[in-house]
């Protein structure tokens, strides 16, 4: 049983309680989750009387020690954390919820996570945006010239974050810049007779502001019942797809052209590359991009391989099966599983680590990204691709809920079945020894 927490450590505790929420919520966790964490935290140093209520902007703590109640309200992060922060984020939360580290050294350790420099160095992380722009241009059939064009547009947009980094005033516009920049570089070389796919080119550079894990996540919180985290999650995932669409057409404008041509640029495409092996070449370059980009924790790019080519091995089947609008579902249904498996039986990084790369590899938010700039020149094609964008994510959202809930069935039915077999065990043993 733990010790009780002293009363004079109780702002330490208060303090690191919504620090470590803050950290959660920067890893893209949902806020159920948050809260619970949190509240097992507080027992776990005494406080059984906390009341935790998290949305994705801000967060409520109470903790009442017989006495006193204290009472804090934190803001939101502005920031998101690469995947080795998260994983040492998650490292920590484990250790604080068997009370393993008093409140002044997590806040220690929590500052220090979110102070520590990528792993790979500015160089790498500016060509890990290359790398994995060049792989989702594999896994979206791209022609050579497109190849080259969706790396060099991804280091381009990677140089753009790398400068915006430490600068939160200027988020919210740097999707719109990045769009508009690649959009007329494209559409630039379209003009000048170079046999570029401009679909085919943008996308690929751009797919980290592609807001498809949160509109994924909204969709769950909602099928859980928090509404206004839901809510909220899904209305900032829709309005960063207008702001990108804002800035395609922005660029189109600018070369020239009207916002209608963005999707009809007729060009004259060279010999295709497209073989039966070359997505899955373009999965591995993806996955190879995401490690050196986001700072992937150490020994997880095998995990995260294996992750994303049964993810994408599954969606492929799927969609050949029954469709596109459901090849989402079946990945997810492996994807979240496999996830939680990797991180609670083999000792691997986090699920969230293993498996957000996967929601840029279905890229949900790329069709929302089409559907939203198609509606400017036909809005009966725009409407009808966004409602299939709906049906994806909420096929992707059912996917990921029943995956979860198939991992934990599974772990009940096998913990059973062991203990049965460690009860039997036990038996012939005491039998044998009469």
């Amino acid at each position: 049983m733990k010790a009780e927490l002293p009363a004079r450590d109780l702002d330490a505790l208060l303090e690191f309680l919504f620090r470590l929420g803050q950290a959660y919520l920067a890893c893209g966790e949902q806020t159920a989750k948050v809260e619970l964490v949190l509240r097992r935290t507080a027992s776990a140093y005494g406080m059984r009387q906390s009341r935790v209520v998290a949305f994705p902007t801000a967060i409520f703590i109470s903790l009442h020690d017989g006495n006193e109640e204290r009472i804090t309200i934190a803001e939101a992060p502005l920031q998101s954390l690469r995947l080795d922060q998260v994983a040492d984020v998650y490292k920590l939360g484990d250790a604080v919820q068997r009370g393993e580290v008093e409140p002044a050294d997590g806040l220690t350790r929590l500052n220090g996570i979110l102070r520590m420099s990528p792993r790979f160095g500015m160089v790498a992380t500016l060509l890990g945006h290359a790398i994995l722009s060049l792989g989702l241009a594999l896994v979206l059939m791209s022609t050579p010239l497109n190849l080259v064009a969706a790396a060099l547009l991804g280091l381009l947009v990677g140089i753009l974050k790398a400068f915006n980094r430490g600068r939160p005033l200027l988020a919210v516009p740097l999707p719109v810049v990045a769009a508009a920049l690649v959009a007329s570089l494209v559409l630039l070389a379209v003009k000048h007779g170079i046999p570029l796919d401009p679909l085919q080119t943008l996308v690929p550079p751009l797919v980290t502001f592609l807001p498809g894990a949160m509109l994924t996540l909204g969709m769950v919180e909602l099928a859980y019942g928090d509404m206004v985290s839901g809510s909220s999650r899904l209305i900032t995932g829709a309005v960063q797809l207008v702001l990108l669409a804002f800035g395609l057409v922005a660029g189109t404008i600018l070369v020239g052209y009207r916002p209608e041509y963005l999707a009809n640029v007729d060009v004259e495409t060279t010999a295709t590359i497209w073989t039966t092996w070359m997505p899955w070449l373009g999965v591995v370059v993806f996955a190879f991009g995401v490690c050196l980009h986001f700072s992937a924790p150490r020994n997880s790019l095998p995990w995260l391989l294996l992750v994303l080519l049964l993810t994408f091995a599954v969606q492929g089947w799927a969609a050949h099966v029954f469709g596109t609008e459901i090849g989402g579902f079946f990945g997810m249904l492996v994807a979240t599983p496999l996830g939680y498996l990797i991180q609670l039986r083999f000792n691997g990084p986090p699920a969230m680590v293993t498996f957000l790369p996967s929601f840029w590899l279905l890229v949900p938010g790329a069709l929302g990204l089409l559907s939203v700039k198609r509606i400017l020149s036909d809005r009966v094609a725009g409407f009808d691709g966004i409602l299939s964008t709906v049906f994806i994510l909420v096929s992707i959202a059912l996917g990921t809920l029943m995956g979860a809930s198939l991992y934990r069935a599974l772990t009940e039915w096998f913990g059973a079945w062991q203990l049965q077999l460690g009860r039997a065990g036990a038996y012939l043993r005491r039998r044998m020894n009469r």
